[in-house]
C-alpha cells in the first residue's frame, strides 16, 4: 500500500497548534532553543533570498522571451495586467477595510515574556547573503532578457541548472522545515500573550480574501465576456471544476488539463488554449498577489508600520515579476515574494515567518483563482488571435510552432 504523505498546509496547521498549546506551559530555557533554531533559519533565508530570486526569475523571463511572437507578447502582457490588477484592487479593499475591520489596538508588541523579559536565542550565526535584493533581481532581469535575445544555450543550460538546484532546496530544505519555523514563532508569541490577538486577524483575512477571490474572478471574466460577446455568468460556470481541482491540487500546474478542457468548452480554439493555459499556469498569479498583498497590510497593520500607496505601488508592480515561474509546489510564490516584503515592506523574521503561516494557510484560495483566471485569459487571447490571424498571415505558423514547443 502506498503511503498517504501530509501536505503542508495540514502541517503548518498542526504547527499553529502546537505552537499556540505548548507556549502556555513551555519554560522560557526550551522557548530559547526554538529561537535559537529559528534565528539560524531565519538567517538561512536571508542567505537563499537573492540567489532564490536569480534562479526562478532569469530563467523565467528567458523561457517567456524566447517564442516572443505576437500572441506570447500579449499573452504575456494580459497575464502581468491582470496580476497588476489584483494588486491594486486588494490595495485600495484592504485600505478601506481594514482600519475598522482589524483592531488596530491589538498590535504586536515586541514579544516579551509576563516577567517583561525580552527572550533571544542562544547563539546566533551570521549568514550574510552574496548580494542584496534588488541587485539580484536587477541581475535577474539582465540575464533573462540577454538569454531570451541571444538564443544562446551555454548560459541558458547553465541558469536552467542553477534553478534546479534552487528548487530542490526549497522542496528539500526550506519547506520541510517551514513547520517547525512556525511552530517556534507561535510559541514565541503565545508566550508574550499576543496569540489570541494574532489568531483573530489570521481567521478576519482569511474571509476578506476568499470575499475578494470572488469579486476579482467576476471582474475578470466580466472583461472576457464584453470582449468576447459571451455571457460572463456562463464562462464562469465552465471554469468551476477547474477552480475545484486547484482547490484540492493547490497546483497550477496540476491543474492544466482540466483548465485546459473547461477553456475550450468555453468556446476557445484548441490552438489558442494549448499555449495560452500552460504559460498561464506559471505567469499569471493575480489570486497569489492579492493574497500577498492583503496579507502584507495586516500584518504591517498589527505591527505599527506605516503603510502608503506610493511604497505599494512599487511593490506590486515588482511582484507581479519577481513572482515569475515560482515553483510549482504550495507556497512557491510567498518564497518569490520574501525578498520584496524584506527590502521594500522591512518585514523582520517574525513577520516573515507570519506571512509565511498566512499564506500557506490560504494557498488554494489562491491557486484557484489563479487557474480560473486563466480562463477569461485564453478566451480574450481567443478574440486577439482572430484578429491576427487576418491581419497577421504568419500567426498561425507561428502559433503551431509555440503549441509544438508546448
Amino acid at each position: 500500500m502506498k503511503k498517504k504523505r501530509l501536505g503542508l498546509l495540514p502541517k503548518v496547521a498542526i504547527a499553529i497548534i502546537l505552537g499556540v498549546v505548548c507556549g502556555f506551559f513551555f519554560p522560557d530555557w526550551s522557548v530559547r532553543i526554538f529561537l535559537t533554531i529559528n534565528g539560524l533559519f531565519g538567517n538561512f533565508l536571508g542567505f537563499i533570498i537573492p540567489l532564490l530570486i536569480l534562479g526562478l526569475v532569469a530563467p523565467g523571463i528567458a523561457d517567456v522571451g524566447k517564442g516572443a511572437g505576437r500572441l506570447l507578447m500579449f499573452t504575456a502582457l494580459l497575464a502581468y495586467g491582470f496580476t497588476i490588477f489584483s494588486g491594486f484592487f486588494t490595495y485600495f479593499t484592504c485600505d478601506l477595510t481594514y482600519p475598522w475591520l482589524l483592531d488596530t489596538a491589538e498590535q504586536l508588541h515586541p514579544l516579551e515574556t509576563a516577567k517583561g523579559e525580552t527572550l533571544t536565542p542562544y547563539f546566533t550565526v551570521a549568514m550574510p547573503p552574496l548580494m542584496d535584493v534588488m541587485t539580484s533581481l536587477l541581475l535577474a532581469f539582465t540575464l533573462g532578457l540577454g538569454m531570451s535575445v541571444i538564443n544562446g544555450v551555454t548560459l541558458k543550460g547553465a541558469m536552467e541548472d542553477f534553478k534546479d538546484i534552487i528548487n530542490r532546496v526549497i522542496t528539500g530544505v526550506i519547506i520541510p522545515l517551514l513547520p517547525l519555523y512556525i511552530f517556534g514563532i507561535f510559541l514565541n508569541i503565545t508566550g508574550s500573550g499576543q496569540v489570541s490577538g494574532v489568531m483573530g486577524v489570521f481567521v478576519k483575512i482569511i474571509v476578506v480574501i476568499f470575499i475578494m477571490t470572488i469579486i476579482l474572478l467576476f471582474m475578470q471574466f466580466f472583461i472576457a465576456g464584453f470582449v468576447s460577446k459571451s455571457n460572463p455568468f456562463r464562462l464562469f460556470k465552465n471554469m468551476l471544476p477547474a477552480y475545484m481541482t486547484a482547490l484540492g491540487t493547490q497546483s497550477s500546474a496540476a491543474t492544466i488539463p482540466v483548465t485546459l478542457e473547461q477553456t475550450i468548452k468555453n468556446g476557445v480554439n484548441r490552438e489558442v488554449a494549448s499555449f495560452v493555459i500552460p504559460l498561464c499556469a506559471t505567469i499569471h498569479l493575480s489570486g497569489s498577489t492579492m493574497k500577498i498583498v492583503a496579507c502584507a497590510m495586516a500584518i504591517m497593520l498589527m505591527s505599527g508600520m506605516d503603510i502608503s500607496f506610493g511604497q505599494f505601488a512599487g511593490f506590486i508592480l515588482m511582484l507581479g515579476i519577481a513572482m515569475v515561474a515560482a515553483p510549482g509546489v504550495p507556497g512557491g510564490a510567498i518564497m518569490a515574494a520574501l525578498g520584496l516584503l524584506q527590502s521594500m515592506l522591512g518585514f523582520d523574521e517574525t513577520a516573515q515567518g507570519l506571512m509565511i503561516a498566512l499564506y500557506i494557510a490560504m494557498d488554494s484560495f489562491g491557486t484557484a483563482c489563479n487557474v480560473t483566471g486563466d480562463g477569461a485569459i485564453a478566451v480574450i487571447m481567443n478574440r486577439i488571435s482572430k484578429y491576427e490571424l487576418k491581419t497577421h498571415p504568419g500567426t498561425r505558423e507561428e502559433l503551431e510552432k509555440i503549441v509544438s514547443v508546448e
